[in-house]
């Protein structure tokens, strides 16, 4: 009883933890001086984290970034910088390059969170928030 048990409570410490859940009204609370990081944002950043949306048409049809946004939409939400940055995008680097799905499917993505300016050496793209190491699945 008590090898399985051991065992068990092996088990259980190696199991991955779960994601935190992190959703787009949380990235953000608008001031005078424009949008800032939630104290959740700030606190989740380093982390493993969760988060629904939809994946935004592409530049192309494979890569290993997209954006994920809140709503679906049919044009590419793009910045030239982060003062324009919109509260309801999150930029989303995966693991592996893949193919992309429709804009109008419901996703949930896994990735560590990074916060702060960040220019996209291959891209061009800047972003504030971002999701790396990420994966996806069906909503």
């Amino acid at each position: 009883m008590k090898k399985i048990l051991s065992v068990f409570l092996l088990l259980i410490l190696l199991m991955p933890l779960a994601a935190d859940e992190l959703k787009f009204s949380e990235l953000y609370k608008e001031t005078v001086r424009g949008l800032l990081f939630t104290p959740k944002l700030i606190a989740l950043t380093g982390k493993e984290v969760s988060m629904a949306g939809f994946m935004a048409p592409p530049l192309r049809a494979a890569g290993n970034f997209f954006v994920l946004t809140k709503i679906p939409v049919s044009l590419c939400p793009f910045c030239n910088s982060d003062a324009d940055w919109p509260a309801d995008i999150m930029v989303v680097y995966l693991k592996t390059a893949q193919s992309f799905v429709q804009h109008n499917r419901p996703l949930v993505v896994t990735g560590r969170l990074e916060t702060g300016s960040f220019t996209d050496p291959e891209t061009g793209f800047v972003s504030l928030v971002r999701l790396v190491d990420a994966q996806y699945r069906d909503r």
